[in-house]
């Protein structure tokens, strides 16, 4: 998901898809850890992706709370 597609979600929504975002990323730990893990990097990609998620969720609470 591109950063511009998160800005347009709601906070509720970007909160719920950073909990299943989170579920993915264990998942993909567990099997990484069983050696069954084809693209590691999907690893990193998620974490990245959380944090732009979290990012973008404080910015929007800020505003709020500015405006």
């Amino acid at each position: 998901m591109k950063v511009a597609e998160m800005r347009e979600l709601s906070v509720d929504e970007l909160i719920n898809k950073i909990k299943t975002t989170k579920q993915d990323l264990a998942d993909l730990k567990f099997k990484h850890s069983l050696n069954q893990l084809e693209n590691p990097l999907t690893i990193r990609n998620l974490r990245r992706e959380i944090a732009k998620m979290n990012t973008i969720v404080s910015e929007k609470k800020n505003e709020k709370v500015q405006g």
